[in-house]
């Protein structure tokens, strides 16, 4: 097999937002002379329209068909994508500039009303997208209404105010806006060929995007395999020839393929196989930090939950470094805090549950307990619920014996299925609760909202007007720094009310090969362009 050498040259070289997104290959790299990668996903795509897109398995496809306003780096942070930059003075009204030279792969130039048509689209109840919610999410003005059938789609807050000039206008100030229109259900898409084709326009031969590649064949099932799109703005900088995608939806196969060859990266692969993978093919495991923490939620409603003393205590006694890894072992790590380490612009102060080791955090928590009225002769009872999963049970018996062990507490285990379960949780029928939360996107506040007075998923029912406060400033905040202490002050102030006790951070596990460069591992919201990947000889 032959191979070529890479060389920067000055036709390379873009600006430093304008490439952020293209592959970055080392001067003196040598490249295979095949550039054609072969990716997992865990299911067949629902559709490759991004309005019907229902989750991680179609925005992995999306992602290298379709563009939007922005993009991700390998952090997780916002960069340009058909927008070069944005203005704001209020975080409630932005105006996005676009770039000339954007076009879809017909040739066809990308404008403000292609924005414009497909974000309408994405709210007309007509079109029954599973993702319209996310323009409310957004604050997009009207887009809950024309949702409900209240409003006609015109009336959505976004506007041309030329063809690279897109204004949007919210209902209330997002200082993370710009970062939400990296989600695929805000891609833009091709008015005359949607409209041409009907529901056919996605498939191959009609299908027409304005990312990094283009469709070239699609075997349901099986494979979709994609090619570069010459018209994209960046094409220069694509180096990969062929992206085929196979959807695989049991861990265990997609783990033989890969160890067959047949699969450059998995999305996934069988926990229980962790250790092992771990000992045969340490360079090629991955367990890349996700945004989502798992966490217990305490009932601060009722007794004894609602004494924040006893939730101290409970709290204290979890050894969040033997749960991660030891209990689980499979990578995640201790959560001290409710916003994940990843979190994009967070720079988390460390908080007691950091600063003192086990043995005085559980000296802490007997004192506690004993102050709340327990002991040897009143032991705290209580119940623990969770819903049935291998996961969930092994970590509540962990924590239970912990709690035994340290506090004497006297745990009612109760396991539920899913519907029964969350009945039982909105319902506050329980003392302490298992929970989770992967962001909605990449910005604390999408998990520090939750336990605001008013959020629908606040189950720990925890009122606190000074946490409502430093939300709400938050909103309004558009020096970063300032932000970065409201957020801060209200972990504070979880930190010590103790409405709930964050667990672990989650992981998200993957395989892939060594020759595979450009893959964003970093990426807590596993956002993965195939434009910045590339094989090196091998």
């Amino acid at each position: 097999m032959r191979y070529f050498r890479y060389a920067l040259c000055a036709a390379l070289v873009g600006s430093a937002l304008g490439t952020a997104t293209a592959a970055d290959v080392p001067a003196g790299t040598i490249l295979a002379e095949k550039q054609e990668i072969v990716r997992h996903i865990k299911d067949e795509p629902a559709s490759l329209d991004p309005i019907k897109a229902v989750g991680l398995i179609e925005a992995q496809v999306d992602r290298d068909l379709f563009e939007g306003l922005v993009n991700q780096n390998a952090q997780g942070e916002v960069i340009p994508g058909v927008a070069t930059n944005w203005q704001t003075t209020d975080n409630q009204t932005y105006i996005f500039t676009l770039r000339k030279d954007a076009k879809w792969s017909n040739g066809d130039p990308v404008t403000a009303q292609d924005f414009v048509y497909s974000w309408r689209r994405l709210v007309d109840p007509k079109s029954l997208s599973p993702f319209a919610w996310f323009a409310e999410l957004a604050g997009v003005e009207n887009a809950q209404q024309i949702v409900a059938g209240k409003m006609p789609p015109e009336s959505l807050g976004v506007s041309a105010v030329n063809d690279h000039t897109l204004k949007v206008k919210l209902i209330r100030p997002v200082p993370y806006f710009p970062s939400l229109t990296a989600n695929f259900s805000l891609f833009p898409v091709p008015q005359t060929i949607v409209e041409k084709y009907g529901s056919d326009w996605t498939k191959v031969g009609n299908l027409v995007g304005n990312g990094a590649f283009k469709l070239q064949d699609r075997v349901v099932n099986e494979k979709l395999v994609l090619v570069p799109n010459e018209h994209y703005w960046d094409h220069a900088h694509t180096v990969l020839t062929k992206v085929t995608f196979i959807p695989i939806n049991q861990e265990a196969n997609a783990t033989k393929r890969y160890q067959a060859g047949d699969i450059d990266i998995t999305e996934s692969f069988p926990k229980n196989l962790y250790q092992k993978l771990l000992k045969d093919i340490p360079d090629q495991v991955y367990t890349p930090d996700q945004l989502g923490t798992y966490y217990y939620a305490f009932n601060t409603q009722r007794a004894p939950t609602n004494d924040v003393r006893v939730r101290k205590a409970l709290s204290y006694a979890i050894d969040r470094k033997i749960i991660a890894e030891k209990v689980l072992g499979t990578g995640e790590k201790p959560a001290y805090h409710f916003t994940p380490d990843v979190t994009a612009g967070y720079h988390p102060v460390a908080n007691v549950l950091q600063q003192q080791d086990q043995d005085e955090l559980d000296a802490q928590a007997k004192a506690l307990l004993h102050a709340a009225g327990y002991g040897p002769d009143k032991p705290l009872k209580l119940s623990l619920l969770y819903n049935t999963s291998d996961n969930n049970q092994k970590l509540a018996i962990a924590i239970a014996s912990m709690w035994k062990k340290t506090l004497g507490v006297d745990v009612q285990m109760i396991n539920q299925e899913w519907k029964t379960y969350i009945d039982s949780r909105n319902t506050g029928n329980f003392d302490v609760v298992r929970a989770s939360w992967v962001g909605d996107y990449n910005e604390p506040s999408t998990f520090l909202s939750l336990l605001t007075s008013t959020h629908s998923g606040n189950i720990a029912k925890f009122n606190s007007a000074d946490y409502d406060r430093l939300l709400n400033e938050a909103g309004r905040q558009t020096n970063p720094k300032l932000l970065n202490d409201d957020y801060n002050k209200a972990e504070q102030i979880i930190a010590e009310q103790v409405p709930i006790a964050p667990i672990y951070q989650f992981t998200n596990g993957r395989l892939i090969k060594p020759w595979v460069k450009g893959y964003p591992i970093t990426n807590p919201e596993d956002v993965a362009y195939s434009h910045t990947m590339y094989i090196i000889k091998h």
